[in-house]
């Protein structure tokens, strides 16, 4: 990567049993000009969040059209903000139009740590339900007393939250 200083580097999401959103820090950091796509077939609001808070520059769904793709790598490499309809700067919106509490200190109990983790990860309340052998009422339950404890207004902040505290 170094030895070729790309301008745009389109990435997935999954890389095979890698995560792909773990790569773009280290990206980065290895090539600061570089502008990271992240293209996936998850349309999941807390891997876009996980994308903007390591600094990707847009987040595109594999269903896009060719000529929208052509598009975001070129506006990619030209420097240009993404569309209003980009998933990333909605959520880049979301997160810049709100404060998100510094919370060192928020006393939430270990089931809710464990449910925020989980949350962060990007599973569904489902899943954490079957992770952890609870039903999805007290999952949704651990949820809202998180989000209440945090003074978070959704999921996508407390994922947010969560990775930006190195909980996730």
């Amino acid at each position: 990567m170094v030895r070729h200083r790309p301008d745009v580097v389109l990435l997935d999401v999954r890389l095979g049993d890698e995560d792909g959103l773990d790569a773009i820090g280290p990206l980065r950091d290895a090539a600061p000009g570089v502008r990271v796509l992240i293209l996936s077939a998850f349309d999941n609001p807390t891997y876009v969040a996980r994308a903007a808070s390591a600094g990707a520059h847009d987040y595109l769904s594999k269903t896009i059209g060719r000529a929208a793709l052509i598009e975001a790598v070129t506006s990619a490499a030209r420097g240009t903000i993404p569309a209003r309809t980009s998933a990333l700067r909605k959520v880049s919106a979301a997160i810049a139009n709100r404060d998100l509490p510094a919370g060192a200190d928020v006393p939430l109990t270990p089931r809710e740590t464990q449910v925020l983790r989980s949350l962060a990860m990007g599973l569904s309340n489902r899943e954490i339900a079957a992770t952890f052998g609870i039903s999805v009422e007290t999952v949704k339950e651990h949820v809202q007393n998180l989000l209440r404890k945090t003074a978070l207004g959704d999921r996508t902040q407390a994922a947010v939250w969560a990775i930006r505290r190195g909980l996730a």
